[in-house]
């Protein structure tokens, strides 16, 4: 879908009134998100179809986003229909990583996810998914091998790396997540931030989120213990430091499997394989990092 065609898409929904202007919004590498006027009010439309290969089923993320917006965390959602949903529009900047390296801003970004975690079960209802990473990795790698992958030679080892990191990871906390903290997904309105995009969300460990977060902004450790003591309210021990920082490689190795399977799979003009690229050295510094300090 070309970008005027998913304008003609949004404009077409029999949920508006006197739908006015219509512009797409940068961003989006599983739909296409449009910015329509309709009586003087601002909506968001994203327009996508359920990508099973990626655990993404769109009356999942309905359901989320239904749970986020009545917890105050995500804009409201205004209409719903296969492949489209529509959300109220928030006059906002989307974060930048570094936006993510101000000391401020980053306590800020703890906060909202400390209460994702904690309000977000109150709102939800009906069946929800889990986010395994592990299991998610998996998945990725048969999928690559049915598919002739240009990556199938790595897999194997891939997979070695992911057991050992889940070993690390050990016993977790579940929480309902949104297990897709891009900075982009996290917008600075007024006095304010909200959370965007639930395509990923389900029941995980906490250290997702905040791993995912720190790994996609590339904080540094001081920022990263920072962070941690923030979220859990004292500053972290050497297991949950093990475990943090093994779940940030975790979620570096997802993000570059999941652009593997992306590059076969999708047809949103994106550059896949340069993505690929940036995340799979991002993982490989990490785990680098991480090895050294098992080794005694």
């Amino acid at each position: 879908m070309t970008p005027d065609e998913a304008i003609a898409a949004a404009r077409a929904l029999p949920c508006w009134t006197a739908p006015g202007a219509a512009v797409a919004l940068e961003g989006g590498i599983t739909n296409h998100n449009i910015k329509l006027t309709d009586q003087g009010r601002d909506y968001v439309v994203r327009l996508g179809q359920d990508i099973p290969e990626h655990g993404i089923l769109r009356w999942h993320e309905l359901s989320l986003s239904r749970a986020a917006a009545a917890a105050g965390l995500s804009p409201a959602v205004h209409y719903h229909a296969p492949g489209a949903l529509v959300i109220d529009f928030v006059e906002s900047a989307a974060l930048t990583e570094a936006d993510l390296h101000d000391p401020e801003t980053l306590m800020d970004a703890t906060d909202l996810i400390a209460r994702l975690h904690r309000e977000m079960p109150r709102h939800a209802h009906g069946p929800i998914l889990s986010f395994w990473v592990f299991h998610i990795l998996r998945s990725y790698a048969h999928d690559l091998r049915e598919a002739g992958s240009r990556h199938t030679p790595a897999l194997a080892g891939l997979l070695e790396q992911a057991d050992l990191l889940e070993r690390a990871v050990g016993p977790v906390d579940l929480v309902l997540g949104h297990n897709d903290l891009l900075p982009a997904n996290i917008l600075r309105g007024a006095g304010r931030l909200w959370v965007i995009d639930w395509e990923y969300g389900g029941w995980g460990s906490p250290l997702f989120d905040l791993g995912g977060l720190a790994s996609n902004c590339d904080l540094d450790q001081p920022a990263e213990e920072a962070m941690l003591t923030r979220y859990y309210g004292v500053p972290p021990g050497d297991d949950l430091w093990r475990s943090y920082t093994a779940m940030k490689c975790a979620s570096l190795l997802r993000e570059t499997m999941w652009s593997m399977v992306s590059e076969q799979s999708s047809a949103i003009d994106f550059d896949y394989a340069a993505y690929t690229d940036k995340n799979l050295s991002r993982f490989r510094d990490a785990l680098a990092a991480f090895t050294d300090k098992e080794t005694p």
